[in-house]
């Protein structure tokens, strides 16, 4: 959720509103059928105080993609939990690469920044730039001869 403040009457997709006979009708499954998908930790509705389901339209959706993967494609159920573990990691994973990414672009953001301040400061007075003459004259050095003969 985000750390903003959330008006505390305002419907999400994660808001448990359903009770378990609107879920199941809202899903097409048996109200047993979801009972027996919360045991096995399929979907995991919120409970009320007095324990009773609470399902979200995202727990419905994820209902209708359970159903869909067990009759359609022939998934068993421990298939399908691991499918839906597997999906809520890469969610997870994706959601930590774009946090990632924009940790990298701020400090390659503040880095170009410092390298500007740090080019901008350079004091370009204290080494004048004189050409160079190329001359033709040869310095002949000898090493333990000193002029003025000592």
């Amino acid at each position: 959720m985000d750390a903003r403040r959330r008006n505390p009457y305002e419907l999400t997709d994660e808001t448990p509103v359903y009770v378990i006979s609107v879920a199941a009708q809202l899903s097409g499954l048996h109200p047993q059928t979801l009972r027996q998908y919360d045991r096995l930790g399929l979907v995991s509705p919120d409970r009320t105080a007095g324990r009773g389901r609470r399902y979200s339209a995202r727990d419905i959706e994820l209902l209708r993609q359970v159903q869909q993967l067990s009759q359609d494609e022939g998934i068993n159920l421990a298939g399908i939990k691991r499918i839906i573990e597997l999906e809520n990691q890469v969610a997870a994973l994706q959601a930590r690469v774009a946090e990632l990414s924009a940790a990298v672009e701020g400090a390659a953001a503040a880095i170009r920044q410092r390298e500007a301040q740090v080019h901008a400061s350079y004091r370009r007075d204290l080494v004048p730039y004189q050409e160079v003459q190329q001359t033709g004259a040869l310095v002949v050095w000898r090493p333990g001869t000193r002029r003025g003969g000592e």
